[in-house]
């Protein structure tokens, strides 16, 4: 049983950063809770129980903590472009970008050119002064450079995540698509609010679904449907605009008679505007036009 509004820190005071039931309803609907079958040593404070099947449920209070401590963090950067989200696994691009668009932050997606933090001379070379990372082993370049140039790190972690280099790590499931855009979405929502753009009093106007990862086939069944039905509309159009196409074949033997033209070896064209006029040349010969 959750209160309408729930402190999940220790000091009981304060309930303007604590979760929501809707919140909590959210993270469980997208199996955020849903560690993996491994564990980390460094991670274990960060589990709740683990389950006969085997996977480790994570603590959502430990996780909601460690949002706010980052969104608090995050804040605390003057330049929101000096922060930059990385993901180089599909499941978390649709999410650093929509990220970086309501944030003013920058983002990194796909494979990230090593370099991109150390070598100036790379014309993508980035100064950030803050990084959120989705996922630390797949992330692994990134976090390594940015210890480089000391360069705080901020981490989504599962229970079998690496937490070395790593300031502040978010338990989480970062290998499902719907927990990685909820915490996303959940983040970019808190800094907005910390930032005095969003109010907490009403429910911020932007879509958790916007930060989803789409499959690639699934937006070619929705166009594909609506371009079947423009693809019947314009054929029915092109078959009285387009011209006609007759062979030679068509044109000598019963078309013509005996006295066809047989220099005719390529097609002829017959604009729809010259039908009248072919029509009176092949009768002045004997023979029809639109003859079959």
């Amino acid at each position: 049983n959750f209160s309408p509004i729930m402190s999940l820190t220790k000091k009981q005071g304060s309930t303007v950063l604590s979760a929501t039931e809707y919140d909590i309803q959210m993270l469980l609907a997208a199996e955020s809770h849903l560690g993996s079958t491994n564990l980390e040593k460094k991670m274990k404070k960060y589990v709740f129980k683990r389950l006969d099947t085997g996977l480790h449920l994570i603590h959502l209070g430990r996780t909601w903590e460690k949002l706010m401590l980052a969104a608090r963090i995050i804040v605390t950067v003057t330049n929101p472009k000096d922060v930059v989200a990385i993901s180089s696994r599909p499941f978390g691009n649709r999410a650093v970008l929509k990220y970086a668009k309501y944030t003013g932050a920058q983002y990194v997606t796909g494979r990230f050119t090593p370099g991109t933090f150390t070598n100036q001379i790379q014309p993508k070379y980035m100064e950030p002064r803050l990084l959120i990372v989705t996922d630390p082993l797949a992330d692994y370049q990134p976090i390594t450079e940015a210890s480089y140039v000391n360069v705080p790190v901020i981490a989504f972690c599962d229970t079998d995540s690496p937490l070395k280099h790593v300031d502040v790590a978010i338990p989480i499931n970062n290998k499902g698509k719907n927990s990685i855009a909820l915490m996303y979405w959940l983040l970019a929502r808190e800094v907005l609010r910390l930032r005095g753009e969003v109010s907490r009093k009403i429910n911020w106007d932007v879509k958790s679904d916007l930060f989803l990862y789409r499959e690639i086939d699934d937006e070619k069944k929705e166009d594909g449907e609506e371009g079947d039905d423009e693809e019947k509309k314009t054929l029915v159009v092109s078959s009285t605009d387009y011209t006609e196409e007759l062979s030679s074949k068509d044109i000598e033997g019963e078309d013509f008679g005996e006295d066809g033209d047989e220099d005719l070896d390529e097609p002829l064209f017959v604009p729809k505007s010259d039908q009248e006029n072919a029509q009176l040349a092949v009768e002045e010969k004997g023979g029809s036009f639109f003859e079959e």
